[in-house]
Parts: structure tokens; C-alpha cells; sequence
């Protein structure tokens, strides 16, 4: 790689995938990007956003788009942990248990409306999304590389679910909104409807051996020691606000690090600028912390707006 742009051959499986998606999902490049971004650092994607606008229609496209293995789970409030990370079946033929592998043993896993099922279940994704592994009667699993989980839920709608709890969401490295498109591509929308789904038209541009090798290119990505202060003054800046009633954990700080590698490598670099962080403040950190206050509607946007308010008061490194 060289000292100002990744290889163009690395920059070109870049581009093939993006534009892939964007095929799917018309008028949201950032959204895209976004998406790709938690992907390529290898961390965790929640989309978070009201029901229509496209939220499983983003996560198709990507698994689409990649030839690995790919698996759905529906979350639905009488689903067991074992349906996601698999159980032991008894042989008695042979007389010993065999592990019946689950869902989560494949590279991309989309989690349908996560917030659907219990907080039990929910918990069972948590050893799988941080240590790549499965712990189950006393023996570990390790998971495909790559894995990568991609969780949609509807914040807007509270009857029969279960908001995920602050360790859970701190296992995403980005939650994000699609939001509604302009009129321009609603219409574009509507006409790439009239032959059928969009995403069912996607073929795979690149493949599990060629992500791996992007994920580590994005290892490589430089980071200013002077951006890593930077960094360390808004996570900082999280824990010493009055508004705030628990700030940014330092596994939080590493990721929001790894994402800024990857976003940085999206956009052609090998390394960080300080517009990287600002963009990626918001969907990197407003979901680590915990406004004051006990009800919980409202805290999202809250949240932001104090991610928001501690940036434009932090100086800027030059």
C-alpha cells in the first residue's frame, strides 16, 4: 500500500462493491458506506430506523453482494439461544451428544428485528460477536472469518419488544439510519419495483478470501498520534458530561479506532483525517452512551445531539 492511497486493486474491489449495493438501495451512498465500513473493520452493524425504508433491503444487498455464506434469523420472543448458536443432540447409537451447529456458524448473519426477542436470547450473540466463538457443554467453537452480523430493529415501536441492553449494543460498531429518500429516488424506487425485488438481481462481486484480505489492508490504515488525542478528548468529554449518565467504555474507544480505519480506506486513504472522526462520531459513539433522565423514548436523538454539541466545543487538530 502506498503512503497516500490503498492499492488500486484493493480500491477497485472497493468500488465494484459499493456500486453493487447502491444498485439496491437507491439515493443512501453514506448509509452504504457506513454499512461497509463496520464490515471491512470487521465490528458489527445495528440499523435502526422506522419499518419501509429499506433496512433489510441494505443487508441483503450486502450478503448478496459477497459469495460467502449467509444466514437469516426472524426474531420472534419464544426463539431459544439455542436456536441461534445451535445444541446437542444425543446419539445413542454411538452413545455421546454431537453439537448440531446454528445459524450464527456462517460469514454474514442478518438478525431480523433483534429488539423481538428476549433479552436471554439476545445475550447468546454476545460471546459470538466479540470473541468470533461459541461456548457450549464446556466445549468452544470458532467461527468463519469473516463474520459479521447485521441487526435491524424499529425503534419508533415499543409493544412486544425488548430494547437491547447498554452490553449489547456496545458489541455494534455502528448504528445507523437509512431515513426516508428524497422524491428524485422514491420515484426511481418505485420503477425498480415494477419487474420485481432489485436485490434479486444482485450477483456476488467479491468473496470471502478477498474480504479477509481487505479487513487486513485495513489494519495497515495510519493514525496521527495527534488524532489519537483527538479521539481520546471527545471519549473523554462523554464520561465528564453533566447530560451523560455513563460515557464511552474504552472497548468503546478501540472501536470507534478501527472504524475510522476502515472509513478511511473506503474513501482511498491509509490514514485518518480529522473529517473521518466527525463523521463518524454519531453512528460510532451515540450508542455507547446513556443520557440522564429514566425514560428511555427520546434518549436516541438526545444522544446524538450531545455527541453533536461535545464536538463543535473540541478543538480541531491542525
Amino acid at each position: 500500500m502506498s503512503t497516500q492511497t490503498s492499492s488500486s486493486a484493493s480500491q477497485s474491489l472497493v468500488a465494484a462493491l459499493l456500486d453493487n449495493i447502491n444498485q439496491a438501495v437507491l439515493g443512501k451512498p453514506h448509509a452504504v458506506k457506513l454499512a461497509i465500513t463496520a464490515l471491512f473493520a470487521e465490528g458489527h452493524l445495528l440499523i435502526e430506523d422506522a419499518p419501509g425504508v429499506g433496512k433489510t433491503s441494505l443487508a441483503k444487498a450486502i450478503s448478496a453482494s459477497i459469495d460467502c455464506q449467509f444466514a437469516r434469523l426472524q426474531f420472534t420472543p419464544d426463539m431459544l439461544p439455542s436456536d441461534i448458536i445451535g445444541t446437542s443432540i444425543f446419539r445413542p447409537n454411538v452413545g455421546e451428544f454431537e453439537f448440531r451447529e446454528g445459524p450464527v456458524f456462517t460469514n454474514v448473519l442478518l438478525a431480523d428485528e433483534i429488539n423481538r426477542t428476549s433479552p436471554r436470547t439476545q445475550s447468546a450473540l454476545l460471546e459470538a460477536m466479540s470473541e468470533r466463538q461459541v461456548s457450549i457443554d464446556g466445549k468452544t467453537y470458532q467461527l468463519k472469518r469473516p463474520f459479521f452480523v447485521l441487526a435491524t430493529q424499529n425503534p419508533f415501536e415499543f409493544e412486544g419488544t425488548y430494547p437491547l441492553p447498554e452490553n449489547q449494543l456496545d458489541r455494534f460498531m455502528l448504528r445507523i439510519e437509512i431515513g426516508y429518500p428524497s422524491r428524485e429516488y422514491e420515484k426511481e424506487v418505485l420503477i425498480s419495483h415494477r419487474s420485481g425485488e432489485p436485490v434479486a438481481a444482485i450477483k456476488p462481486v467479491i468473496n470471502a478470501e478477498q474480504l479477509a484480505a481487505l479487513q487486513d489492508e485495513v489494519k495497515k490504515v495510519r493514525v496521527d498520534d495527534s488524532l489519537n488525542d483527538y479521539i481520546l478528548e471527545i471519549v473523554a468529554a462523554t464520561r465528564e458530561s453533566d447530560e451523560l449518565a455513563l460515557g464511552v467504555s474504552t472497548r468503546g474507544a478501540i472501536i470507534f479506532y478501527k472504524s475510522l480505519q476502515a472509513y478511511a480506506f473506503l474513501n482511498g486513504r491509509d490514514y485518518v483525517i480529522p473529517d473521518d472522526i466527525k463523521q463518524l462520531a454519531i453512528p460510532a459513539l451515540a450508542h455507547r452512551i446513556v443520557v440522564t433522565g429514566l425514560i428511555r423514548e427520546g434518549q436516541r436523538d438526545r444522544a446524538k445531539g450531545i455527541i453533536q454539541q461535545l464536538l463543535s466545543r473540541i478543538a480541531v487538530p491542525r
